[in-house]
């Protein structure tokens, strides 16, 4: 478990090191206006419109994408315990796990 931990890390901080890259690479001759807050744009907002700019290779759709790697590593990582405990056939674990799963959604999508 501690491996797929340190891959989903490893590979979300990639995506998000290669979308900074991109980003500056794009952006490279403009100065950043920090007198007005200018939110993220509605289709960084939603996962179906990301992907898809993600696929064209929007560079701020990169590093998005690599911040929800980042949060599904956790969500990850408990799925696979309550499939490594179910095989176990330890129920407690299992419903501790599934606990911790719902905990984790609910906390995700409220």
């Amino acid at each position: 478990m501690g491996r797929l931990l340190q891959a989903g890390v490893l590979f979300a901080s990639f995506v998000v090191l290669t979308g900074g890259f991109l980003y500056l690479r794009a952006n490279a001759g403009h100065a950043a206006d920090f007198h007005t807050f200018t939110s993220e744009p509605a289709d960084l907002r939603q996962v179906t419109q990301l992907m898809h700019l993600f696929i064209h290779g929007n560079p701020a759709a990169v590093i998005q994408t690599g911040i929800l790697l980042l949060i599904a590593t956790p969500i990850a990582r408990v799925l696979f315990a309550v499939v490594g405990f179910a095989i176990e056939r330890d129920r407690l674990y299992v419903v501790v796990s599934l606990i911790v799963f719902a905990v984790l959604m609910f906390s995700f999508f409220h």
